[in-house]
């Protein structure tokens, strides 16, 4: 969790947008640095924080946790990644393809993998609120909530958009404008459920292939970190043991042209400084 001070003696980072100075000091609490939730409950900790900062930022594993600290600080609090969403990451997301395509309204965007975790509900989403027509790609067992889905579908037929659900590989990159994927196991899972992703999720790897079904024009998107190669010791310990080299794309497809992941990844600064300067200035 990153606390955030605008007027500080500690350590400072210094953000300028749109010529106001977002010099400000932070603090970062790790999960063994606080009480919450142990000796002190989350509302009266949000409360005490709101009291020392002017915003906070919480990345950890609750949804719930995180509201409750939105309920009772006081102040701004942005979700920089729980177990079921990843809003600032979407930020991210949707000013990369606009940067590339001029417009967001009416791309095709598929996502492949687990489409039920925060990236996939998170995607859903975000292009549905914003009139893309938005397919998850994947096995059926690992489709979003069917309440989401529904929810989704709502805010897409009144911005244009679409939601679609396929576990056909064909079907659902086909004329793609975006194709996006992510790690097989999120964070917070344990290593006992590689076996059982890999198997189910094998046939979703973006490759040459996929790319080819897709539009000329389209690009490649993930999140990071990527398991693209064995130059990490998670993916070196699952080439040993499973003998995939490249899991959920192929290093072929990451450092190809149409790949945009790093100017993804460096928009994530740039997003996440727009979201100071909105809900602090």
């Amino acid at each position: 969790m990153l606390l955030f001070e605008k007027t500080s003696t500690r350590t400072r980072c210094s953000f300028e947008v749109a010529g106001y100075d977002l010099g400000m000091g932070v603090t970062y609490l790790d999960p063994g640095s606080s009480q919450m939730g142990k000796k002190e409950s989350i509302a009266d900790t949000a409360r005490v924080l709101g009291r020392m900062y002017d915003g906070i930022e919480y990345r950890g594993f609750s949804q719930e946790l995180v509201e409750e600290l939105a309920k009772y600080a006081g102040v701004p609090v942005w979700n920089g990644l729980t177990d079921q969403f990843h809003p600032t990451q979407m930020l991210a997301d949707l000013l990369t393809i606009e940067e590339k395509f001029g417009t967001l309204k009416g791309l095709r965007f598929t996502y492949m993998g687990d489409a039920r975790n925060n990236m996939g509900n998170s995607l859903m989403i975000a292009c549905a609120k914003m009139g893309l027509h938005f397919t998850a790609c994947a096995p059926e067992a690992l489709f979003p909530a069917r309440e989401l889905v529904e929810t989704a579908k709502g805010i897409a037929a009144e911005s244009g958009g679409s939601v679609t659900l396929t576990e056909d590989v064909k079907a659902g990159t086909r004329d793609a404008d975006v194709i996006y994927t992510d790690i097989w196991v999120s964070m917070g899972e344990p290593d006992a459920v590689w076996e059982e992703r890999i198997r189910l999720l094998r046939p979703y790897q973006v490759n040459a292939g996929v790319m080819a079904n897709a539009k000329e024009s389209a690009i490649f998107m993930h999140c990071l970190p990527s398991f693209h190669d064995t130059r990490t010791t998670i993916g070196a310990d699952i080439a040993k043991k499973f003998g995939i080299p490249e899991m959920e794309v192929t290093n072929e497809v990451f450092e190809s042209a149409r790949s945009v992941v790093f100017d993804e990844a460096e928009n994530r600064m740039h997003t996440i400084k727009a979201v100071i300067y909105a809900t602090l200035h």
